[in-house]
Formats: C-alpha cells, structure tokens, sequence
C-alpha cells in the first residue's frame, strides 16, 4: 500500500457502536503507531457527570503533544483512547451541582492535561472550571487553537517567571503553537522579545511584535553579547542546555521538554534556575486569555484547518514540524 493509500483509507469509519445509546463520531485509536493508527469510529457518546459538561465540538486545536500520544504511551494509558485536548464549542448538557453554563452556551477550554484527553470527537466531557465563555469577537476555530498553547505560554511567563516590563526573553520555536503566543503574551507585558525562527518566518513574528530575531538555520543563539531574564524553550535536549550561557544571574529557563541532568547541572553552576513545565487547565488563566482576545490583544494564527475525518492528514503534516502557529481540526 503506497502512503496516499494509507493516508485515504484514513477516514473511512471503523467498527460501529451498539445503536442502543446516543452515539457519535470520533478519531479513535486502537494502538500506538504513525497517522495511520487513527479511525474515524462511530462510539458512544458520553454523558456528563457531577461538576461536568457535555460540549458539542465545533472545532478542536491539534498539538505537537497529540502526535508524541499517539505514538507512544507516555502519560495516557494504552489506546483505546481518543486524543485531543483543546476544544471549543456549545454547551448541550450539564451534570449534577453546576451552575457556571447552561446548555446553549458557547465555550472554550483545555481538558484537564494529561489525563482528559477525548476532544477529537463530535462531544466531549469534562469538568466545568476547564472552560470559560468563548469570545464573541472570534469564531471556534480560532478559540480552538488557543488553549493548551496559550495557557502553556501564560503559565510559563506570567505565573512562573513572572515577566515584568523591560525585561529580555529569548523564546525558542517563536513561530510555533505555543511561541507565537508566547510573543503576544511578552510583548502584552512590555518585555523585550528576542525569537528563533528560520528566516522566511521573521516577518510573522516581528508583525506579532517581537524585537528581534534568530535565525536557527544559519546563526548560533548563544554568539552574542546579550543576556536574558527568561528563556522559553520548546525545544529541550541540547538547546535546552545551551540556553542556560545567554541568561543572566538569577534568570530562569522555562523548558517544555523534561530537562536532562546536564542541563540542571549547567544552571546550577551559572546560578539560573532550570524548570520545566507541565500545563494545568486553569479557568483563572482562560480568563485572563479571553480577555487578551476581547481587547485584540492576543490572536492565534491558524496556518491549516482539516475536517474530523481527515485529522490523521493533520497529524502528517504537524509532524513535519514546519507549521507557522497552529493547526486546527473542524467537526460543526
């Protein structure tokens, strides 16, 4: 079978489910592997529990975390399971004590990281205080792209560094999901933003305000004179440790990728600190997201959208690692 075979055979749905229940549609695997892993499967639909909602999903952000889920088992438990963790959509029934949405109401949010994944499907669960109301001013596929990278760049420079105006933050991958927030974010608190990137991708990144930037292809980042308060590093290995030289005492290094034991020695010999982090849903920092985009203050680039059928296509390209911001998969 030739890769274009494999790839279109991706969204013919697999087995269905007993017809006894409500069911839906959703990318569904059945063991770890590549793209071709994922089905589009009709399963029971869920039903919210105490403290829950149900969500009707219009669209859905994809994550370079879903393709390494996929892949491997790393802190989900092995497949069946349904990936996916942003999501943004209506409200259609809500369990036993809540009193935060009612059905009609639309809503965006990150599902408790790691362990509720399940979005990539026409309904999803998932506690209340994961969600916030969605903004007015952007539609789902915009809110969808938002939460895991935006609270994930909130929660590293704001609640963990806590960047402050006329501070210099070097941000590695700045084009990326997670980056081009982390710009927006930096720039919101008056920070001088430094961003790795290849070339062709500079302009993107000095129109979302960044000050200056690295091209990662052709110049070292650490050939400089300048010295930071913060790094952000989605990158880890040896970036990760290179990054701890360009920081100034007492500066810190904020790692999306678990650090290696290198890396803590170096920080620990230059006096920085070295953390990594894991993103939490937090419905204080989707709060304070949703007031960024209300005041125009903060917009995801969505570089590519992919129906539900095709979310495996979506995967292929992700991986490839060269999309500008981020991908999106579209259900209503």
């Amino acid at each position: 079978m030739t890769p274009t075979d494999t790839l279109d055979d991706l969204s013919s749905p697999g087995p269905a489910a007993p017809h006894s229940a409500p069911v839906m549609l959703a990318l569904h695997q059945t063991a770890l592997g590549g793209p071709e892993v994922l089905r589009l499967t009709e399963l029971p639909r869920p039903a919210p529990g105490p403290g829950e909602i149900l969500v009707a999903v219009h669209a859905a952000g994809l994550n370079p975390t879903d393709f390494k889920h996929r892949a491997l088992s790393i802190f989900l438990p092995p497949p069946p399971l349904i990936l996916g963790w942003d999501v943004s959509g209506t409200v259609v029934e809500t369990g036993l004590g809540v009193t935060l949405f009612q059905p009609g109401d639309e809503v965006f949010g990150m599902l408790p990281y790691p362990y509720g994944a399940g979005s990539h499907a026409e309904y999803v669960t998932g506690p209340t205080r994961a969600f916030v109301a969605k903004p007015t001013g952007i539609d789902h596929i915009q809110a969808a792209a938002l939460p895991l990278a935006a609270l994930t760049a909130w929660q590293a420079l704001v609640e963990t560094a806590g960047l402050r105006a006329g501070q210099r933050v070097l941000i590695h991958a700045a084009a990326g999901g997670v980056g081009h927030l982390a710009v927006q974010i930096a720039k919101e608190r008056r920070a001088h933003v430094t961003g790795t990137a290849s070339a062709p991708k500079h302009a993107f990144l000095r129109e979302l305000g960044a000050d200056a930037c690295i091209d990662h292809r052709s110049e070292d980042f650490t050939d400089t004179e300048e010295r930071y308060d913060v790094v952000l590093d989605a990158l880890g290995g040896e970036t990760a440790t290179r990054s701890v030289g360009v920081l100034r005492p007492g500066g810190v290094l904020i790692s999306l990728v678990p650090g290696a034991e290198d890396t803590r020695a170096a920080a620990e010999k230059a006096q920085v600190r070295a953390v990594t982090l894991i993103v939490e849903h937090d419905q204080a920092g989707m709060r304070a997201i949703a007031d960024l985009v209300d005041g125009g203050r903060l917009r995801a680039h969505v570089s590519a959208t992919f129906p539900l059928a095709e979310g495996a296509r979506a995967h292929v390209l992700g991986e490839t690692g060269r999309t500008t911001g981020k991908l999106v998969i579209t259900v209503r």
